[in-house]
């Protein structure tokens, strides 16, 4: 175990990204010649409206390319349709405000003309959330960039919800020797209101929490235009917790527009250390124990023996256990005393060479693999589930047992990336290749061990989700994971958006504008 100091960290600790939406891959034969391959009903919008929406101040784009782009992110089947010059759905128009109040306008006038809206950030999500499945509006929220005000007493920041989170860390620590702690993989490709949207989670999440405990209030603009503002109190008795209805609710319910959030003082020193375990059940013991004192590192991460030799070049014998924690160095200190007492005292756990963290945080955000083995005709996706400690071995064995069984399955295997005093996340990545190199024998191993694994997963107590949201994919697995309350949601979006203007599609909830898209085989 070493340590090493932060003092004074600045944004030179990271490589700041473009601070705009990155294509996730090119489209074969470029985007003015893609084709919609889904068959959702395309709703366009008319001269005269696309008038009333500029008059509101926001630009208006309706050119080919820029819808085309524009109307999908990084979900992996929609990465593979790519590669034959093929898009999930296509807006109609690309509205891009820069201000609260013409995010006001917009929605009234396509509430008042049932023109579906579907708000945007970075679309990084890997599920089709961002994606316009009944064309109309994709509302580009880039354009609400920055931080309004920072609450240094009271560790609070006001902050527009276009904001990548790249540059919003960035000019925390810069400007402010201030933290959100917040660090997804996606972070130089999503944005602030995408992490609140979807209900997201940062590699550091044992110690900072997810986005939904950083959340203190939100501006939250509704289908029909009316604007409001949640939250605003360390704590309060004041009714339903309006903060958490909005959030990950994926653009349902209300258009995210500003945050306020919790943040932190720049750590002052970082300590890491690795471990090796004999299998994947007996590392998710350890980190159950060490949860169970209270010590929560920033960083405790479990790789099954095939993610550990991919990884670290381990060979297939044992599992890593890779451990970083920063904050106050007394409080550090004390927390990674507690890891090592935990992990040393488990039957044939070792210490490593903690060059191992290294290796993983210069790699962390690199997501330039997924393209070479999309374009090369290879079925590869992750899904992650959470669950109390009580199921997670089992679930993790059943998870990868099932889509280890499907045909065509190459590959399964797991990590542990997020740990609480309640359970964990298990992140489970995936791959295989098709009996026939064709599209649709691509979508069919796809769904085949997407269905295997998140029907494994359910039926052994786990989530549907950790952090990756629902969006498309696994609205249909959301309705069979909450069972009678997914009417109490469908009552809600109703008297919320009562003309189904937003995000229509989504979340499993069926729409007023037709069919949508079904993943399962």
């Amino acid at each position: 175990m070493s340590e090493q100091r932060k003092d004074g960290a600045t944004s030179a600790d990271f490589d700041l990204g473009p601070g705009a939406p990155t294509p996730p891959i090119a489209i074969h034969g470029g985007p003015a010649d893609a084709m919609v391959r889904t068959s959702a009903p395309a709703v366009e919008i008319s001269d005269a409206i696309l008038t009333r929406l500029r008059d509101c101040g926001a630009t208006v784009d309706t050119g080919l390319e820029s819808r085309t782009e524009s109307s999908r992110d990084w979900w992996p089947a929609a990465m593979s349709w790519a590669t034959e010059g093929q898009i999930p759905a296509r807006a109609a128009a690309v509205v891009r405000p820069t201000e609260t109040d013409q995010v006001s306008s917009i929605l009234a006038i396509c509430n008042e003309s049932r023109i579906p809206v579907t708000a945007a950030g970075g679309r990084s999500g890997v599920l089709g959330g961002s994606v316009p499945m009944y064309g109309g509006a994709l509302l580009d929220l880039c354009g609400l960039s920055g931080i309004r005000s920072v609450d240094d007493e009271s560790l609070v920041v006001d902050v527009l919800s276009g904001t990548f989170g790249d540059r919003f860390e960035s000019e925390l620590r810069t400007n402010h020797d201030l933290t959100c702690g917040h660090w997804p993989q996606s972070m130089t490709l999503s944005t602030v209101g995408g992490w609140i949207a979807c209900r997201g989670a940062g590699q550091f999440s044992t110690r900072y929490g997810k986005i939904e405990d950083m959340v203190v209030g939100l501006d939250v603009v509704l289908a029909d235009g009316t604007e409001i503002t949640t939250g605003g109190y360390p704590r309060s008795a004041t009714g339903s917790d309006l903060n958490q209805l909005f959030v990950g609710s994926e653009g349902t319910l209300g258009v995210i527009t500003a945050a306020r959030l919790k943040v932190r003082p720049v750590p002052a020193a970082t300590t890491k250390a690795a471990y090796s375990v004999p299998s994947f059940a007996a590392g998710l013991e350890v980190f159950r124990r060490v949860l169970r004192t209270g010590a929560t590192p920033a960083v405790l991460r479990l790789y099954d023996e095939v993610e550990s030799d991919r990884n670290f070049s381990t060979g297939d014998d044992l599992c890593v256990v890779t451990v970083l924690d920063e904050g106050d160095p007394e409080i550090v200190e004390a927390t990674m005393a507690v890891v090592q007492r935990e992990a040393l005292s488990s039957a044939g756990c070792e210490s490593l060479e903690d060059n191992l963290i290294d290796h993983w945080l210069a790699n962390r955000n690199d997501v330039s693999q997924l393209e070479p083995l999309i374009t090369g005709g290879i079925v590869v996706d992750t899904m992650e589930v959470s669950g109390p400690w009580s199921v997670l071995a089992d679930a993790y064995s059943a998870v990868t047992d099932a889509m280890q069984a499907v045909p065509g399955c190459l590959a399964a295997s797991a990590h542990c990336s997020h740990s609480y005093l309640d359970g964990a996340c298990l992140y489970f990545t995936f791959g295989g290749r098709a009996a026939e190199p064709s599209r649709d024998a691509w979508d069919r191993l796809h769904a085949a061990l997407w269905d295997a694994g998140q029907t494994a997963a359910l039926n052994h107590g786990c989530s549907v989700s950790h952090h990756h949201g629902i969006g498309i994919h696994r609205g249909e697995y959301l309705r069979q994971s909450m069972g009678a309350a997914h009417e109490v949601l469908t009552t809600i979006k109703g008297a919320l958006d009562p003309h189904d203007i937003l995000n229509p599609g989504k979340l499993g909830l069926e729409s007023s504008f037709g069919p949508g898209w079904s993943v399962r085989p």
